[in-house]
């Protein structure tokens, strides 16, 4: 089995009644570099159950600065969470009640990536591998370069933690790495996947087996460094098990307070724009009983896009509707 990890000694500490929804605070020992079934789950929660916990940055190190991953893994996870009950055509739907900064710095590399943009301009800075450090103002929640140049010495960009990774093993005896995605979530790398936030996935496997990481302060649409401003993050989530939903969900959810959003991954813009389509007008049609006429009228006058990610195997497009939007449709 190919995974990579680092041994400490876990601390879980369980508070409450075996039967009420539990707090439960779980630090991490082993960090694991692929969304794998045959990795054993760190623990086993409820749905309800909220659990407290941190993940490290992209490259393994934590919030003193230590490396606490082994060898070159990318994306090091938290992981992965077994959840009882949870079996395959589920849904497991993964809310975030917290979300903080668990240090003040942050990396990025001075780099564009081959998809961005013309290879006469990406082969002037394709040997640039060395992160540049930016300070993060916790108190301000804005993000300057530690050593500015001259141009950049007034440059800032707001900052708010998100996670990379959120995602369920693969299906099929798969081991996707972290720097990938698919139907089961993954690397999305989407940067409203945050606080209050709740992401929809479907089981493949037994306890789902939920594995989380990949902390950002900010990152543009794409990803087009290679890199966000990667960090270290501690949080708190909660999941809630959809059991044997009427309509079987192909790729993941998003939901927050402003936008209901529908992912599509492919290995092409074109036909991840048709998923990430068609998994809105599903949702459209499953919770707001659109026939199709009506749903073009709605898409059409309102749907939104994001590309999210360029730099992965799996390109991701994000469509997005707002609920003041949706607000005005009559369901009856």
């Amino acid at each position: 089995m190919k995974y990579i990890f680092f041994l400490l000694v876990s601390t879980i500490c369980l508070t409450s009644t075996a039967q009420a929804p539990k707090r439960i605070n779980f630090t991490p020992s082993n960090y694991f570099s692929f969304f794998a079934a045959a990795t054993k789950p760190v623990l086993t929660i409820l749905p309800g159950d909220t659990i407290y916990t941190s993940s490290v940055d992209c490259d393994g190190f934590d919030k003193y600065g230590t490396k606490r991953s082994i060898g070159e893994a990318q994306n090091p996870l938290t992981g992965p969470f077994y959840v009882e009950g949870a079996e395959e055509g589920d849904i497991i739907q993964v809310t975030f009640t917290d979300m903080k900064f668990s240090r003040n710095t942050a990396l990025c590399l001075p780099y564009f990536h081959e998809r961005s943009l013309p290879t006469s301009i990406t082969d002037l800075v394709k040997n640039n591998l060395k992160p540049i450090v930016w300070d993060l103002d916790l108190k301000k929640n804005k993000a300057k370069l530690q050593a500015p140049t001259a141009h950049l010495k007034n440059f800032e960009v707001s900052i708010s933690p998100f996670l990379g990774c959120v995602g369920l093993a693969a299906p099929k005896g798969q081991e996707v790495g972290t720097g990938d995605a698919g139907p089961f979530g993954g690397n999305m790398d989407f940067n409203r996947i945050t606080k209050n936030a709740s992401v929809f996935m479907p089981v493949y496997n037994k306890g789902g087996l939920l594995y989380l990481g990949d902390g950002h302060a900010a990152q543009g649409d794409g990803e087009i460094n290679w890199m966000a401003l990667e960090t270290s993050l501690d949080y708190a989530f909660t999941v809630k098990l959809i059991k044997s939903p009427s309509t079987k969900l192909a790729y993941p959810r998003v939901e927050d307070a402003t936008y209901i959003m529908t992912v599509g991954l492919d290995a092409s813009l074109d036909n991840a724009l048709k998923i990430a389509s068609k998994g809105m007008l599903a949702w459209l049609q499953e919770d707001y009983n659109l026939t199709i006429e009506e749903a073009t009228q709605v898409m059409g006058s309102s749907l939104e896009y994001k590309i999210a990610e360029i730099v992965d195997p799996q390109v991701e497009i994000v469509a997005m509707i707002k609920k003041t939007v949706l607000s005005k449709i009559n369901k009856r």
